[in-house]
């Protein structure tokens, strides 16, 4: 029981108070809740921030390769189109031939862990997820090719060191097929992005399948994370900086792009999981001391 003395030194009866003691949780019980907390953060941040994505063809080598496992910023375009240049991806539209990934079939095991994969980010994309570098925006004039083989939007070529294995010129352009390098020029129209491949010489992209509706893009794919020794960024080449502006875009350049949400949000889990382990710790040196002062 605590005194609380008044002015002159008396105790007043009506001012004591008793000082409560509070208890700290115990490692094991704290610890769950802990585990359960990083996983509804992971999960909030795959749904509305940005999810990690699994690369399951070589559409894109040798920027991605088979394997690796990109960052996609989720909210980016929700203030802004995306622009040439970006890698992005989209759920392809009726047109586009599903992804042939073929897997056998998990037992209960690897359902429950791909459930779990699907829950925080880290799963295989479905059959209609797909990733491609955007070559023209809405409004842009898209078509291949110049003298010297180049892709020309708006009648400027594209200079592209990123493509390894192109398409070969001598094969016949096909709106229905992929194979030809050579295709008719195409007026990209509003609302839609045309998306192609960085392997030209396998990729099912726009030149056959079609632009892509913007409200199909899921976001821009801005970082290779794994595996560790491919980790990398994913900027856009300056080839797209010598682009003149689509006749049907607006005069206005598009808002900034927010601030990089990818490093806060994906250890944002871990920190608040180390940082109370560590209060924990602490507690518990702090009731060690007091038992064996």
């Amino acid at each position: 029981m605590v005194q609380v003395l008044d002015e002159d030194g008396t105790v007043d009866p009506w001012r004591r108070r008793t000082r409560r003691t509070r208890r700290q949780m115990p490692l094991w019980q704290e610890l769950p809740l802990l585990l359960v907390v990083a996983f509804c953060l992971a999960v909030l941040i795959r749904t509305f921030l940005l999810q990690a994505f699994f690369i399951p063809s070589g559409s894109m080598e040798d920027t991605l390769l088979i394997g690796d496992r990109v960052l996609v910023n989720k909210v980016v375009y929700d203030v802004r189109d995306p622009v040439r240049g970006e890698v992005v991806v989209f759920r392809g539209t009726d047109r586009w031939v599903a992804q042939e990934v073929q897997e056998p079939e998990p037992g209960f095991a690897g359902k429950v862990g791909r459930t779990f994969g699907d829950l925080v980010g880290v799963s295989r994309p479905g059959e209609k997820d797909f990733i491609k570098r955007v070559i023209g925006v809405p409004g842009d004039r898209v078509k291949c090719c110049d003298d010297q083989g180049r892709v020309l939007v708006n009648g400027t070529p594209l200079d592209e060191p990123y493509v390894i294995r192109n398409s070969p010129l001598d094969v016949p352009p096909n709106a229905r097929e992929c194979r030809s390098r050579r295709f008719e020029e195409v007026v990209v129209p509003p609302g839609q992005i045309f998306v192609m491949g960085d392997h030209r010489l396998v990729s099912q992209d726009a030149r056959c399948q079609g632009p892509v509706p913007i409200d199909n893009v899921v976001g821009r794919a801005f970082m290779v994370v794994w595996p560790s020794q491919r980790w990398t960024s994913l900027p856009v080449p300056e080839t797209f900086d010598r682009l003149s502006r689509p006749a049907a875009a607006p005069a206005v350049p598009p808002p900034a792009e927010p601030a990089p949400v990818g490093g806060v949000a994906l250890v944002l889990p871990a920190v608040t999981l180390m940082s109370v382990v560590a209060r924990s710790g602490r507690s518990a040196r702090a009731r060690g001391r007091r038992l064996h002062p």
